[in-house]
């Protein structure tokens, strides 16, 4: 059986494919690189907002702890301890809250999926089908 020859090529078909595969191989490791890149520095800014979410958490804690005995035994002056107490707390619950759902908002806010790399798979794609067109 002959081997097949284009344009003036000295190249087989069975050589043009073997690069094909070739330069496949190669272009999926670095597809698969990247996509590997790309999740680590989600999951870095991830790990930044579950702080501030938790930062909020223990802000909001150490503030019911210092803070509310202070106030509480100054509004004790003017209302009954119990009212004192409870009007304390709100505040300081509510100021803790919306740390923590500054956090949460921010959480929900990241987008899991690696959109470089799926991008990138599309654009090899497609230069995969011109090369298989023209070599074909």
């Amino acid at each position: 059986m002959s081997e097949v020859r284009f344009g003036g090529n000295d190249r087989s078909l069975g050589e043009l494919f073997g690069d094909l595969a070739r330069e496949m191989s190669t272009l999926v490791r670095q597809e698969l690189d990247l996509a590997k890149t790309e999740m680590k520095q989600k999951a870095a800014r991830m790990g930044k907002d579950a702080g501030m979410l938790l930062a909020g958490g223990a802000v909001a804690y150490a503030g019911l702890l210092a803070i509310v005995a202070a106030l509480v035994l100054l509004l004790a002056r003017a209302m009954p301890a119990w009212g004192a107490a409870l009007l304390v707390g709100v505040v300081v619950a509510a100021i803790g809250g919306g740390m923590a759902y500054a956090g949460l908002n921010a959480l929900k806010r990241e987008d899991l999926a690696p959109r470089e790399t799926i991008e990138t798979m599309k654009e090899d794609a497609r230069w995969v089908q011109a090369q298989t067109r023209q070599r074909g």
